[in-house]
């Protein structure tokens, strides 16, 4: 780096001061005493050595304190893979002390940052082992147990088969989850854009989940009647699985007897917004910023009894993400949830 320095020369002024004062004294004592005093000896003296000791002392001062800048700036760009900046090094204590809390505030937010990183990966590592080896167990359990003398009995043998095959249905479910999620977040799905009716397919949802949502005495049902059709832009499949999750979530967490409502409102000029919404449990406000992860869950024991892979919402967020859009969710316990989402309308 270039050597360019600031200068600041108060403390070599105020130095080359004090000396210029003292030894002028002592010498006008001296040159008193033997009577040879004249009025300019003291005045040249004294800028000649204020002259001399100011340009000794702010040349040492400088390279003094420019070397242990240089050695700082030194240090610090050895722990960063480009320079620290990009200016001079100078002798400014002000810059390099503003230089090095800027370095430490940026130091502080990526330890920061990667422990909240590290976090997660041992929790969604602990997730995806737990998730995965419950089917295992489970299937292999039975298949164990079939192979030890329980296949000839021919009932047993039926329904452990069933039973595994849930399993095994399940653990098809996760793989098939996460690899769609993990096309989602790296843009390796492509999707294909088109328009269609948005009331027509929350319709076509309703049918096809309507004996499940009868089971627990769910009413889905819209919060109107939607006479006219509501022209979206945007991948018709992958809409339909938003809704269909969000839909089986409703049901699932939902209330017996309980209601499913689907709402499709104008926001702005070129723009829907899809609510669903239910009168179920609701969700407890610490759970919400995490409802979105993968393979969370609300209900760490229940809702591993409703079956699933535990990254429907997660998809559900990518899916609408990979639109360029939003999705919300609002939720009191005891009251409720809605989750909502926004689409392009079609021109």
């Amino acid at each position: 780096m270039q050597a360019k320095f600031k200068k600041s020369y108060r403390f070599a002024f105020r130095t080359a001061l004090y000396i210029t004062l003292f030894t002028t004294l002592l010498m006008s004592v001296f040159l008193y005493y033997y009577d040879i005093l004249k009025w300019y000896y003291p005045l040249m003296f004294s800028i000649c050595i204020f002259s001399f000791s100011f340009i000794i002392i702010q040349f040492n001062v400088e390279r003094f304190i420019y070397k242990r800048v240089k050695k700082i700036y030194d240090d610090l760009t050895l722990l960063e893979s480009v320079n620290l900046t990009k200016g001079a090094i100078t002798t400014n204590m002000q810059s390099l002390t503003e230089e090095i809390d800027k370095f430490a505030r940026d130091k502080k937010i990526e330890i920061e940052t990667l422990k909240v990183r590290e976090e997660y990966r041992k929790d969604f590592l602990g997730n995806v082992s737990h998730e995965l080896k419950t089917p295992l167990f489970t299937v292999q359990g039975y298949i164990l147990t079939l192979l030890d003398g329980a296949m000839d009995d021919e009932n047993i043998r039926e329904k452990y088969l069933k039973r595994a095959s849930k399993g095994i249905e399940r653990l098809g479910y996760i793989v098939k989850d996460l690899d769609m999620i993990t096309k989602l977040e790296v843009g390796d799905l492509s999707l294909n854009m088109e328009v269609f009716n948005i009331v027509e397919l929350v319709e076509n949802v309703f049918e096809m989940f309507e004996m499940k949502a009868s089971k627990k005495q769910v009413t889905l049902t819209f919060d109107r009647p939607y006479p006219n059709p509501i022209m979206v832009k945007a991948d018709k499949d992958r809409i339909q699985q938003v809704i269909s999750n969000l839909i089986v979530n409703s049901i699932k967490y939902g209330s017996e007897k309980g209601t499913t409502e689907v709402s499709i409102e104008n926001l702005i000029k070129n723009k829907v917004i899809v609510r669903v919404t239910d009168n179920g449990e609701g969700i407890n406000r610490v759970h919400i910023p995490r409802l979105f992860e993968r393979f969370y869950r609300v209900d760490k024991s229940g809702s591993r009894t409703e079956g699933g892979s535990g990254l429907g919402l997660a998809i559900v967020k990518h899916i609408i993400e990979a639109h360029q859009e939003k999705i919300y969710v609002e939720s009191e316990y005891g009251v409720g949830s809605e989750f909502s989402f926004t689409l392009e309308k079609a021109k």
